[in-house]
């Protein structure tokens, strides 16, 4: 029989030995597995709960039916992302787990988000032709006409190819004389958005130039993307002189074609559109491009980003890791600090809202009001006494008046009686009072009689 043996014992007292982690040193731990096993991994999903943030970054969750994965894509990515992410969308994202200490949480660092179904390039175009059709951008009404005959016009493109020769061959040709000034700006790459602004805005406050022709030759939708940039949309917009749009071939379309006042269908169809008749506008006249520099663009472009993906070294990468992580805090922030400004500045109107509320009770001018009011009800009430007053006065005086008429002397001459007065005005009552020879008066009803006597009696006979 053989001896027993002491593995299970080993087994069982190594059970027993804790291995106690800090948090810290936990995260960096789960950081290092996820850096072994899940870099450069791509992952699709729905986009929700999409929060672009001030600083460029934008924060998001990929879901599907049982569960969601948070996501960061930061500036330096997001760059490169044509469309705006937003809630709902389906898409494919390619990243790097990591663990963002701070909250103890695994997110996916996306360098590359595509969407699926449509291309990135489709989904930005239609989403700026949504904003700028809701602004108003595209309205008819804005449109200028052409003038019937000008004879300056400005042109912005590039000085290399055959889109600037086929203009100036066809303008020769069926108007000598024009005058024309060209603005060289770049169509396609880095920087040809600056420049065709540039170009546009020099026309337009220089006021020379009475049409302008943007023009560049076809190809693909990346080819033409500088003319679905936002800022060559609005510089169209903010020209003082119309603008005719000669973007690639009949086909092509871009903002630029929605807001320019008129658009070509080829750069040679706006040379003619600008000097010849409407019955012209039917002829169309293919546009030479150098189609092999666009492609030889693109594959460098391509080519770029392959090297730049696999370029990056493990000291740029924790750089790298360390700055995000760090703006993502500061979002962090950011977000706090604009909830507390809020909660803030609600208190803020309650208390003036409520302090407005007891100055509008303790007014002045409501105090003013109802003194004016107070007062005037006193003047009608002095009003009224002094009426009654005067009414008793007069009722009264009236009642006076008739006692004293009823008591007058002079009220018995109306039935025939006469009062006689001498010289001085005396009233007599008896003869004893006057004599012979003295001159009287006679007070009637109506009238006087003056008189003089002759003789008296003392007694009635």
């Amino acid at each position: 029989m053989p001896p027993p043996s002491n593995t299970g014992q080993l087994a069982f007292t190594l059970s027993f030995e804790r291995r106690i982690y800090g948090v810290s040193e936990l995260n960096a731990a789960v950081q290092s597995l996820f850096e072994d096993k899940f870099r450069a991994i791509w992952v699709e999903g729905e986009i929700s709960n999409c929060r672009p943030a001030t600083s460029g970054h934008v924060y998001f969750s990929l879901k599907d039916t049982q569960s969601q994965l948070k996501c960061a894509l930061f500036k330096g990515s997001a760059r490169f992302v044509k469309f705006k992410p937003q809630d709902g969308m389906r898409v494919i994202a390619r990243g790097n787990l990591e663990v963002y200490e701070a909250r103890g949480e695994y997110q996916l660092i996306v360098e590359l988000l595509e969407p699926q179904g449509v291309g990135a390039l489709q989904i930005a175009f239609e989403q700026l032709k949504k904003k700028l059709g809701a602004e108003g951008l595209f309205a008819a009404e804005r449109k200028r006409p052409l003038p019937t005959l000008p004879s300056r016009l400005g042109i912005v493109t590039s000085l290399g190819g055959a889109v600037l020769h086929d203009i100036l061959q066809i303008l020769e040709r069926r108007f000598p004389g024009l005058h024309i000034r060209v603005f060289p700006a770049q169509v396609q790459g880095e920087g040809a958005v600056q420049q065709v602004c540039a170009g546009l805005e020099h026309f337009s406050l220089g006021g020379w130039a009475q049409v302008v022709i943007l023009a560049r030759g076809g190809g693909s939708l990346e080819d033409l993307w500088t003319f679905n940039e936002e800022s060559v949309a609005r510089a169209i917009a903010a020209s003082k002189i119309p603008v005719v749009s000669a973007i690639g071939h009949e086909t092509d379309f871009t903002i630029a074609d929605f807001v320019a006042d008129l658009r070509a269908p080829t750069p040679s169809a706006a040379a003619e559109l600008v000097i010849r008749t409407r019955d012209s506008l039917l002829e169309q006249i293919a546009a030479q491009n150098g189609k092999m520099l666009q492609a030889l663009r693109y594959r460098l472009a391509m080519c770029g980003r392959a090297l730049h993906e696999r370029g990056i070294d493990r000291a740029a990468t924790v750089m790298h890791r360390a700055i995000t992580r760090r703006a993502q805090r500061i979002d962090e922030l950011e977000f706090s600090m604009r909830r507390s400004l809020r909660s803030l500045m609600e208190a803020r109107a309650k208390r003036l809202l409520e302090a407005n509320r007891r100055l509008q009770a303790n007014d002045l001018r409501l105090r003013l009001a109802h003194g004016r009011h107070t007062g005037q009800a006193l003047q009608e009430r002095m009003a009224r006494a002094m009426k009654e007053r005067l009414w008793q006065s007069r009722k009264r005086f009236e009642s006076l008046d008739l006692h004293l008429r009823q008591l007058s002397p002079l009220a018995v001459l109306s039935r025939g009686y006469a009062i006689v007065q001498n010289p001085q005005g005396q009233a007599l009552r008896s003869a004893s009072e006057t004599g012979p020879g003295e001159d009287l008066s006679i007070r009637l009803s109506r009238g006087r009689l003056n008189v003089t006597v002759v003789r008296t009696r003392d007694t009635e006979t």
